[in-house]
């Protein structure tokens, strides 16, 4: 039986919250944007007014203040936005079990299942998008296909609060004309590479050579060239309370620059991924990091570890040997984020002791009974109550 996802997508997610709480934001072109004086001043999400004004996400207030003089610019309320996406995934769960949030504001649904009770993919979309705007106010584009990524570009090809429908019929005719850009997973650095060689359409991606494609892009380029032809088999997993990683991340009052710099971010944040992945009882087997400079380009590394951990110390010398050797520390950056991936739970990793441990064992056996001693005296006494000396009194805004 073929495959029936669905690709629920919130539309200016942030925005129509605010909205639902604000009505009068309704009539104006607003914006969700981050605090000037914490430096997260950026558009976050616009409502379809700011949109119409040429107002971009990730711009800076002031570029998009100059296109839309009149913009309300609106301080974003996470937790807000939390409680809504909990919301919006319970109704999906009305439908479905087999649920994968992309993000705070997106999903897939494998509705497969669910047809027999509930009617056609589209049925079920169209179902789903009412329910939500008279529930909770706000409104969801929805993609209907056979495929997890045919489903997604669906979702964007009409919005807002639309439902669109590729069969293996129609999904030539519906996206090859599309810019090659709109596909998942080709960023603003690839679209040009792919142009250099002709490629400016999803179409002509499709009908590139696959070896070319290859030969450039590695693995990835031939999963490209599969997608573009509906050969997605990728699964919708299923909505767990599991998480797949802890990770924080932090823009900071003034830009990093310099070893000592990061040293203290990357503390910082290698203490709160590790002890909320301690507080789980999990362990991670892969460290990574994000690094965004200040013009908003962005790398990401990782690195596997020789043995899963939760220390703290082992999760912050892995994150900064990680920014050391990849990143020129006199080029400014705006925010970093740690985070602990891979996990496993602690009672399914078989402990094996030792009568002559290495140095890097006993090391590790030291910095876990350190961490389990803050844990507690943090869970007693508040958080604040044990912290670097090298954090009192910085201007990062840790």
């Amino acid at each position: 039986m073929e495959k029936i996802i669905i690709h629920c997508d919130c539309n200016s997610f942030f925005a129509s919250v605010e909205t639902v709480k604000h009505p009068e934001y309704k009539n104006v072109p607003m914006a969700v944007c981050g605090s000037r004086e914490e430096r997260h001043g950026v558009v976050l999400a616009k409502n379809e007014l700011a949109k119409k004004c040429g107002v971009a996400t990730g711009e800076v207030i002031w570029q998009a203040k100059k296109k839309c003089p009149s913009l309300v610019v609106v301080p974003p309320h996470h937790e807000l936005y939390e409680e809504y996406s909990r919301q919006v995934n319970s109704i999906y769960g009305d439908y479905t079990d087999m649920i994968e949030p992309f993000g705070i504001d997106e999903s897939w649904l494998d509705v497969t299942g669910s047809t027999n009770l509930f009617g056609s993919g589209k049925r079920i979309a169209d179902e789903i998008r009412n329910r939500i705007k008279t529930e909770l106010g706000i409104t969801v584009s929805a993609g209907v296909s056979f495929n997890k990524t045919f489903a997604k570009l669906g979702s964007d090809y009409k919005k807002p609060d639309a439902t669109t429908v590729i069969t293996r019929e129609t999904y030539k005719r519906i996206l090859y004309p599309l810019p090659v850009g709109d596909m998942m997973y080709i960023g603003r650095h690839t679209v040009p590479k792919l142009k250099m060689l002709g490629i400016n359409t999803i179409g002509d991606l499709a009908g590139s050579d696959v070896n070319v494609l290859v030969s450039l892009f590695g693995k990835a380029g031939k999963s490209l060239y599969d997608a573009c032809h509906g050969r997605d088999e990728s699964l919708v997993s299923s909505l767990s309370p599991a998480p797949k990683s802890f990770g924080n991340g932090m823009t900071f009052l003034r830009d990093l620059k310099g070893e000592e710099d990061f040293r203290k971010a990357v503390s910082f944040l290698a203490d709160k991924a590790a002890s909320r992945m301690r507080q789980a009882k999990a362990k991670c087997r892969v460290v990574s990091v994000m690094i965004r400079d200040t013009s908003l380009e962005m790398i990401t590394r990782q690195k596997k570890l020789p043995f899963p951990t939760s220390s703290t110390k082992t999760v912050e010398e892995t994150a900064l040997g990680l920014i050391v050797a990849n990143w020129n520390m006199a080029v400014p950056v705006r925010s970093v984020q740690v985070a602990c991936c891979d996990l496993v739970e602690e009672n399914r990793l078989a402990t094996q002791l030792c009568f002559v441990c290495s140095e890097e064992e006993i090391r590790e056996q030291k910095r876990s009974s350190l961490d389990r001693e803050t844990d507690l005296i943090r869970s007693r006494f508040g958080r604040h109550i044990i912290t670097r000396a090298s954090f009192l009194g910085n201007d990062l805004g840790i």
